[in-house]
C-alpha cells in the first residue's frame, strides 16, 4: 500500500446529500492492525469470509459482501485517499437497508494512543434521516465486532 496525494478521478458530490454522523472510540489494537482491517482485511472481520475483490490504492474499487439473517448484503466502493496507518476515505455503497444505493463517503482516521488507537469515523451522504439513523445504530456495534475479531489470535 501506498501513501498518496493522488487526485481522486470523479469525487463524489455530496452537496446534496448533507446527512452524516460520527463515530469515535479507543480501540485496544495497534494503527497498523485496524489499518490493515480497513484496506485488506475486510473479510476477517467485517465481511463474508473469501467475499472481498479490491486492491487498497486510490481510484480503485473493491466489493465484498455481508450476510445477516440468511440475506446477502452486497457493498460497493472505492478507495479515495490513503494515508499509510492513518487514513482511509472511500465510497460506500449498499443496497435496501443500507445506503439504499446511494454513494456516500467513508473516512476512518486512526492515532496511536498508549492504550491502543483512537480511531475516528465519519459517514457521509445519506439521502435519508433514516438511513442515516440505521448506520448511527449499526457502526458501533460493527466496531465492537472488528475489535473483538481481530483481537483472536491466528490459528
Amino acid at each position: 500500500m501506498m501513501e498518496t496525494k493522488t487526485a481522486v478521478i470523479c469525487p463524489p458530490d455530496l452537496a446534496s446529500r448533507p446527512l452524516g454522523l460520527k463515530v469515535e472510540r479507543l480501540v485496544a489494537l495497534p494503527a497498523g492492525k485496524l489499518f490493515k482491517a480497513w484496506t485488506t482485511e475486510f473479510d476477517l472481520w467485517f465481511a463474508s469470509p473469501g467475499s472481498f475483490l479490491g486492491k487498497a490504492e486510490p481510484n480503485t474499487a473493491f466489493y465484498f459482501e455481508t450476510s445477516y439473517q440468511g440475506a446477502r448484503h452486497p457493498h460497493y466502493g472505492r478507495f479515495l485517499s490513503i494515508e499509510e496507518g492513518e487514513r482511509i476515505e472511500m465510497t460506500w455503497v449498499s443496497g435496501e437497508g443500507g445506503t439504499e444505493g446511494v454513494e456516500t463517503v467513508l473516512t476512518v482516521e486512526l492515532s496511536a494512543h498508549e492504550n491502543g488507537t483512537f480511531l475516528s469515523l465519519t459517514h457521509a451522504g445519506f439521502l435519508t434521516e433514516e438511513s442515516k439513523n440505521k448506520h448511527q445504530e449499526a457502526w458501533p456495534m460493527i466496531l465492537d465486532q472488528l475489535e473483538e475479531r481481530m483481537s483472536r489470535p491466528v490459528d
